[in-house]
């Protein structure tokens, strides 16, 4: 199938293409050129942009729960639900995340998450149109349970441990390569060799839920974890005495920054901080969302604790922050808004970068050429009315919009993200 979509406004990594056209031949891109230069007669479909924007579908890499289902519900209904939540909001693909558990629960999950990417993967090659195709799952990610006590958030202490290299082990055969993160925190016992371990099999190792002083960050580093798990939360404070794991995550070139961009986890002026020392490049934008993200405030539950969401922020009886209720494109419009980062660097974000922390930035993550476009579905829908998405291409028609005022760019919102 050869596919046009004229009249756009394209959101690369680098700029916004104005006034462009894409061609999408099978499953690929095949060209991105100025309005105007293919001819319509060459295509089977054709899809008028009207000066909306394109852009690449979002990867959300770390995920727990949504829509009433969480991943470790371990069940086909909870991960096609998440699934099309997800899609309903612009993320193409996600991590399913899972969260500390015993280790039956924890294999459960996982083998549940592998054979529902093992049925997805039967549907795949062609464009697919047919409007109901759901997000995909691009692997997992595991979160716990080999963290601190003294920073376990909202992760259970029955099931916190030191990191056991013969468990993981297991996880991964489990999973037949489909982790693509692992969480853990660099000070407990054990954790240096674990760290190493997973930096030969090719897996991102993200340091979280640690008390890691500076000096021991470092040589986590050097071992081999290159990410940092919601940066500030969940992780040693920074003072100007012990900057801690948050202070040298910051200064060190090789890491990157997940960020949970709710303007709860993080205020705007941390978020400007974060900005201004990793830049564009290296930091990733997450919800981190649970089961309430998509519902409305009320009584929830999080690995047997009960979980209040009030005003959306979900909370532990304690006080604790318990995930959020974010979803991506909110997050790049907090980005614009709160940060006032440039559209294409917040989209970025949520996109190249991710894809580059799960080593898939050469198929999937930006709008060039070869790069995958595998599906296109019209959702229509209160949050996302008429829009066209493909894989890892989401064309966001009537969502957002430039407008001049005094000669600078604002953007505006468009039937989403009320706050």
């Amino acid at each position: 199938m050869k596919l046009l979509i004229k009249n756009a406004h394209i959101i690369t990594p680098y700029n916004i293409l104005h006034n462009f056209e894409l061609a999408v031949e099978g499953n690929k891109i095949k060209h991105i050129e100025p309005s105007g230069i293919l001819y319509d007669k060459d295509f089977d479909e054709i899809i008028n942009a009207k000066d909306n924007y394109l852009s690449p579908g979002f990867i959300d890499i770390h995920t727990h729960a949504n829509s009433g289902y969480d991943t470790m519900d371990a069940s086909f209904e909870a991960i096609d639900a998440m699934a099309r939540f997800h899609i309903k909001n612009g993320v193409t693909g996600f991590l399913a995340t899972t969260r500390t558990a015993s280790t039956e629960e924890t294999k459960k999950a996982i083998k549940n998450v592998v054979d529902y990417i093992s049925r997805q993967k039967q549907n795949v090659g062609t464009l697919d149109t047919s409007s109901s195709a759901p997000a995909k799952v691009l692997g997992l990610y595991l979160e716990g349970p080999y963290f601190s006590m003294a920073k376990k958030g909202a992760q259970s202490p029955k099931y916190i441990k030191n990191p056991d290299i013969e468990e993981l082990s297991n996880f991964l055969k489990l999973s037949g390569d489909n982790v693509k993160v692992v969480a853990i925190a660099p000070e407990l016992p054990g954790a240096m060799e674990v760290i190493t371990y997973l930096h030969t099999q090719g897996i991102t190792v993200s340091a979280g839920h640690t008390d890691a002083c500076f000096e021991t960050a470092k040589k986590a580093f050097d071992h081999g974890v290159t990410q940092v798990t919601h940066v500030f939360n969940g992780m040693k404070g920074f003072t100007h005495r012990e900057p801690g794991i948050s202070g040298v995550a910051l200064i060190d070139e090789r890491i990157s920054c997940e960020m949970i961009c709710d303007g709860i986890h993080l205020h705007p002026g941390a978020m400007k901080l974060v900005v201004k020392a990793k830049g564009k490049d290296k930091i990733i934008l997450i919800s981190d969302s649970m089961m309430a993200a998509g519902l409305s405030d009320g009584e929830y539950t999080l690995g047997g604790q009960r979980v209040t969401v009030k005003d959306k922020e979900a909370r532990l009886s304690d006080g604790t922050l318990a995930g959020s209720t974010l979803t991506l494109n909110k997050a790049i419009y907090n980005m614009v808004q709160m940060v006032g980062v440039p559209l294409e660097d917040a989209v970025r974000m949520a996109t190249l970068n991710p894809a580059r922390a799960i080593g898939l930035e050469r198929s999937k993550g930006s709008i060039e050429i070869g790069k995958d476009a595998v599906y296109m579905a019209k959702m229509p829908g209160k949050m996302l009315p008429g829009i066209f998405i493909f894989f890892l291409l989401i064309l966001m028609h009537n969502i957002l919009t430039y407008v001049h005022n005094n000669s600078k760019m604002v953007l505006k919102l468009m039937n989403i993200c009320p706050i």
